[in-house]
């Protein structure tokens, strides 16, 4: 087993001219593959099984390893047994149909609570649009949309009164939303405003343009910058960052994973799971308890 893996390393140097540092990482990839196969006393490459690969790669997940590490022993391996097949040691590849592990996804990047709370702290200065954007970002974070949720609310989507709103999502899935008073009383001073904006009778948006249109995805993230660095925020922030902040926000003060599955609109409770490790209990109870800025009953 070893006489074939220095000659692999030495085809790496001399044929393909690897770096020393990558003929490095090959072997110690292949020599930790090498020790495990001799603890189950396999000592010939030509035993390898599929089975043997695949419980390689489960230990070292197990053992803590990331994503990308499995990844490039995987490669580094079948690399190995391409080679060997070519000198006629083996006669397939048992680690061409071994998966490494899914990537390591990092947290959604958030806002915290304050910073949030100074970008949405504006006084009325006449600026009409402004009052608009502050709108369109409660709503947002108050009831964690996604940007073309937002952009794509009629008139008759939104129930004030009753602080409910209803969003048509991915796979066109409908879901009813309940809406915190800072965001009802944001949309209520915009309502207000909009039939300055309305060129259309027909129009259905509700939040438009300055020319009377619906408002575009482009403009709500170009609003959010300018009120970003109106408010001397002094990050930088997405409209999806919101929706993120209302997950995370909740669920580090709740125990309902399910529910804020729901208020998500996720298909698979495993995509919620990203926000927190916590354990979780109902919905408008949640809700109201729990989100900064979602007290309904004020």
């Amino acid at each position: 087993m070893i006489n074939y893996l220095e000659q692999f390393i030495q085809t790496l140097r001399s044929e393909k001219y690897y770096s020393p540092h990558t003929c490095s990482n090959y072997r110690r990839d292949l020599q930790r593959l090498q020790a495990y196969l001799e603890e189950r006393a396999i000592e010939d490459w030509a035993q390898v099984a599929y089975n043997d690969v695949s419980g390689f790669a489960a230990q070292r997940h197990r053992q803590g390893r990331k994503s990308r590490t499995i990844a490039r022993e995987l490669s580094s391996i079948r690399s190995f047994f391409q080679f060997l097949i070519r000198r006629g040691a083996v006669t397939r590849n048992p680690a061409l149909d071994v998966s490494a592990p899914k990537s390591d996804k990092p947290l959604p990047k958030t806002c915290d609570p304050e910073s949030l709370e100074q970008l949405l702290r504006v006084t009325d200065d006449g600026d009409d649009l402004l009052l608009r954007d502050i709108a369109i970002f409660e709503l947002i974070y108050s009831s964690g949309l996604r940007l073309a949720e937002l952009v794509g609310i009629d008139l008759d989507d939104i129930d004030l009164p009753q602080q409910q709103l209803v969003v048509t999502g991915k796979g066109n899935k409908t879901r009813h939303l309940p809406v915190g008073s800072k965001a009802v009383g944001a949309v209520r001073r915009w309502l207000e405003l909009r039939p300055q904006f309305c060129r259309d009778a027909g129009q259905k948006a509700l939040f438009l343009s300055k020319p009377g249109n619906r408002i575009s995805p482009r403009n709500v993230q170009s609003r959010l910058n300018r009120l970003i660095e109106r408010q001397a925020l002094g990050q930088k922030l997405s409209p999806h960052m919101l929706r993120h902040s209302f997950a995370t926000h909740l669920l580090e003060s709740s125990s309902d994973l399910r529910a804020v599955q729901e208020l998500l609109g996720h298909a698979n409770i495993a995509t919620t799971q990203i926000y927190t490790h916590l354990d979780f209990q109902h919905l408008a109870s949640v809700y109201d308890a729990a989100h900064p800025r979602a007290r309904r009953k004020d």
